[in-house]
């Protein structure tokens, strides 16, 4: 039952609730918390100094809320990372959110489903989002969301 719950939270912190956690202290503190409802182990790493716009935190939050939720239920993982880091290129800063696991495989971006909405959350800052999911795992989710637009 205590999966259920995770994964029902999870899941709603996704559709578009902004947690203060984020507002407050950031998308290290906001990811934490949602590892730690997650009942797949998942490592937490961020390094996004100077802190990103709020739109490119909140759609970095939506994108790990969602995956992870799809980790919980359908991956059947024994273990999630998520790396969030910051680029500078020539075009412009980048956060680049990268989410892991070591489960079956076979996460794909299908029209109307959870990962297609995120990539086009992604969208509206300009952003990139990737699956690579191959069967037999692991599966690679990554967005390349620009600082500026």
């Amino acid at each position: 039952m205590d999966a259920k719950l995770a994964v029902s939270e999870l899941r709603d912190l996704a559709r578009g609730i902004y947690p203060a956690v984020l507002g407050d202290r950031g998308l290290d503190a906001a990811l934490s918390s949602l590892a730690a409802k997650s009942p797949v182990p998942v490592d937490v790493r961020v390094s996004v100094d100077p802190r990103p716009p709020a739109a490119v935190e909140s759609t970095a939050y939506f994108i790990v809320g969602e995956s992870l939720t799809n980790i919980a239920k359908y991956a059947n993982a024994s273990q999630a990372t998520v790396k969030v880091w910051r680029e500078d290129r020539p075009s412009g800063d980048l956060v680049v959110v990268e989410v892991t696991d070591d489960g079956d495989g076979g996460a794909a971006i299908r029209p109307g489903g959870g990962l297609s909405g995120l990539a086009d959350r992604a969208a509206t800052i300009d952003g990139v989002m990737t699956v690579v999911s191959p069967i037999g795992g692991p599966t690679v989710i990554r967005a390349d969301l620009p600082c500026t637009w």
